[in-house]
């Protein structure tokens, strides 16, 4: 057969096995949901016991954020030099003995310090899950796998709320922690049954016995063994050249402008699920009211990703996000305009939540494809940890800026124009990057 078995991938069906390898990694998505938001569930309860205030309750819940850009700066490049598979199950081992002895703590210190721990795990399978369900994808669904996964969370994280609701009133707040931990280690097994090797990384570094591992796959995808392996390219020999590779000539306007994109794109994103119920109520509704604005932004949220994915299987994902981008703006600078009408002002904060999480979808589909499979994970556990200091800045900022006289409708004028720029910025990013597996002029035939 042609030894161009990447291109095969790219260019042919789906098999159901890829398939499987896909939803894999949106139920890794769903435990990570509810991981990341445990404390938010939680944290009522965990004041109560601990007796904490506001601001130490707020240190509670940003430790788990700290730790999954930790995690994606730190252990994902990882997933670059041993693989994708053994770094997503040595992360879930990380998550699953955080949360268990999360279960245990003593006291506010101790469950801090095991959220940071804990989103070390999160920040890597967030990282490597998107990358590796980029590279099972074929061309054409490949902005759906991956948005997918971020459906997954907002599913996990919707899931999550209400199993908490139930364990909380029947056994406490640690049955949660021991319920996400449980669920976790579940996990293990169907990663070591459902989740193959990333072809792309037994291509590109070639471990031991690379051509058997890489017929394996094949045989599991419904495609022809190879008789010998492609010529590659050199890649990264360890994570500080991967790190070095970002910033080289060829990928350094690509490296900019998706960090720039990651920071304020989810800076307006924990802008608007953190402060939105807060600032409807500042607008004249109810506190009921509010909370229901921001459910429904919630609600709208694990379509958005899910309508983002089918919209690129048609169109190119990049055009398609800059839409997203343009319209998140343009919900935002209207919405406190719609509040004249509660059903209006509703219906709005759905579409703004639809918007707003198939941004963050598009930009985890994107960040895959523009970089090589050598320093694949290390870019997008890069982006993703500027994202997350974005995502803490900008609660923080916001509620500075309204201290400081700022209304309501200037914070949304101001985070429309963020996405704006976001969109602007995309402009520049090439959407398709130079793939490092080179292939034999003459294919040698099986």
């Amino acid at each position: 057969m042609s030894q161009d078995l990447r291109a095969d991938f790219d260019e042919g069906p789906m098999h159901r096995s890829q398939w499987v390898a896909v939803a894999v990694c949106v139920l890794l998505n769903m435990l990570d949901g509810f991981d990341v938001l445990v404390m938010a569930f939680t944290g009522k309860a965990v004041s109560a016991e601990f007796g904490l205030n506001g601001a130490q309750l707020g240190l509670l819940l940003s430790a788990g954020l700290v730790g999954m850009a930790a995690g994606s700066l730190f252990l994902a490049p990882f997933a670059d030099r041993v693989g994708r598979r053994p770094l997503i199950l040595g992360c879930l081992v990380i998550v699953s003995v955080g949360m268990l002895l999360s279960s245990l703590s003593g006291s506010a210190t101790q469950l801090g310090l095991l959220r940071v721990f804990t989103g070390l795990g999160i920040g890597g399978i967030l990282a490597c899950s998107n990358t590796i369900a980029a590279e099972y994808a074929s061309r054409r669904w490949r902005g759906l796998a991956v948005s997918l996964n971020s459906t997954g969370y907002a599913l996990g994280a919707t899931l999550g709320g209400l199993i908490a609701v139930v364990l909380i009133g029947a056994f406490g707040w640690r049955s949660v922690f021991l319920f996400g931990g449980a669920a976790t280690l579940l996990a293990i097994p169907l990663v070591l049954a459902g989740m193959p090797e990333s072809l792309d990384f037994l291509l590109t570094r070639r471990p031991n016995r690379a051509l058997d591992k890489v017929n394996a796959v094949a045989r599991r995808f419904g495609r022809p063994p190879l008789d010998a392996l492609p010529t590659v390219t050199s890649a990264p020999a360890g994570v500080a050249a991967g790190f070095r590779t970002l910033l080289a000539p060829r990928l350094r306007r690509a490296t900019l402008v998706l960090w720039t994109a990651f920071f304020f794109v989810m800076a307006g994103f924990y802008f608007v699920t953190s402060w939105t119920p807060t600032l409807l109520v500042e607008a004249g509704l109810s506190a009921t009211q509010g909370l229901t604005g921001g459910t429904l932004l919630n609600l709208g949220g694990i379509f958005g990703a899910t309508a983002l994915g089918a919209l690129a299987a048609r169109w190119p994902l990049r055009t398609v996000l800059i839409v997203y981008l343009l319209a998140t703006a343009a919900m935002l600078a209207l919405f406190l305009a719609a509040l004249g009408s509660l059903t209006t002002a509703f219906a709005a904060g759905a579409l703004i939540g639809l918007f707003v999480n198939g941004c963050v979808a598009g930009l985890y589909a994107l960040t895959p494809v523009v970089y090589d499979s050598g320093v694949r994970a290390t870019g997008v556990g890069t982006a993703i940890s500027i994202g997350r200091i974005g995502a803490i800045l900008s609660p923080t900022v916001a509620g500075a800026l309204l201290d400081a006289g700022w209304t309501p409708r200037n914070l949304y004028l101001a985070f429309a124009a963020v996405f704006v720029l976001t969109a602007a910025s995309l402009i520049l990013l090439r959407s398709e990057p130079k793939q490092p597996v080179r292939r034999e002029a003459d294919p040698v035939q099986a």
